[in-house]
């Protein structure tokens, strides 16, 4: 992508992307570590909950932005930040948790990078992850549907390939049985009130609009956020108090090595 991600665009629903984080934090089952990481620790806010959590681990955080990392050190001067690819970084000692929060939708071969990073942890450790699982909602049709306007067509061919369908909650389960303990999946769908149309496209534009609005010019990314929330706000029409309810499917998965 063209871009770096932007910690200001992101943190602007920080109080709603944190939530799936706390809740998938509230399953792991340590009560005590020496080492946490967050991959695709994005501006710290799920790090902060790792670290308050952990109090006594040393708290590492990887990101491939610069922006976010600048903002995550800030935030958690006690904690260590990396910019790494999350896909092949690995700790320099055994973890004991991994936590990856909204971060392993946008990495494919999952049935061999999820093995991978159980194998990163010490005996006990837990792999807790947490995707979208949105591609079928009327957010993400729209931006597929806008990208075949005759002015972009060309360029965002590959934009609807940036992420593609999770596989089953029976799917994972299987791949990371024979390497865990223990493996706990589930899917939670949140309904967020939002102020509109446009706060849904600038809810995804720190995220799922990316692909889509990375390749164009400035002019040509207005135009084309112009069309999204058009077509968002035929597809969410508004709620008795003037807002819309944004639907928001997540997968969840925690894993305890044996």
């Amino acid at each position: 992508m063209r871009d770096d991600w932007c910690a200001a665009t992101y943190l602007r629903f920080e109080d709603e992307r944190t939530r799936p984080s706390a809740d998938l934090l509230a399953r792991v089952p340590l009560t005590t570590a020496g080492l946490v990481v967050d991959l695709g620790c994005g501006p710290g806010n799920s790090t902060e909950l790792l670290a308050r959590r952990f109090a006594q681990a040393e708290a590492v955080g990887v990101d491939t932005s610069p922006d976010m990392l600048a903002a995550a050190r800030k935030r958690l001067p006690g904690a260590r930040f990396v910019e790494a690819d999350v896909a092949t970084w690995v700790p320099e000692r055994p973890a004991d948790v991994i936590f990856a929060n909204a971060v392993l939708q946008w990495l494919s071969h999952h049935d061999t990078l999820l093995p991978r990073l159980m194998g990163l942890l010490a005996p006990g450790g837990a792999l807790a992850i947490q995707m979208p699982d949105n591609l079928d909602e009327p957010s993400h049709r729209a931006m597929r549907e806008v990208a075949l306007d005759p002015r972009w067509r060309e360029r965002l061919a590959r934009a609807a390939a940036a992420r593609t369908a999770l596989p089953s909650l029976e799917a994972y389960y299987d791949m990371l049985r024979p390497h865990a303990a223990q493996v706990d999946v589930w899917r939670t769908t949140y309904a967020h009130p939002l102020d509109g149309a446009e706060a849904i496209a600038d809810w995804l534009k720190a995220t799922g609009l990316r692909p889509f609005l990375d390749p164009l010019d400035a002019s040509e990314r207005e135009a084309f956020v112009a069309a999204y929330v058009e077509r968002a706000r035929r597809l969410y029409p508004a709620l008795s108090d003037g807002k819309v309810l944004l639907r928001f499917p997540r997968l969840f998965i925690v894993a305890t090595r044996a």
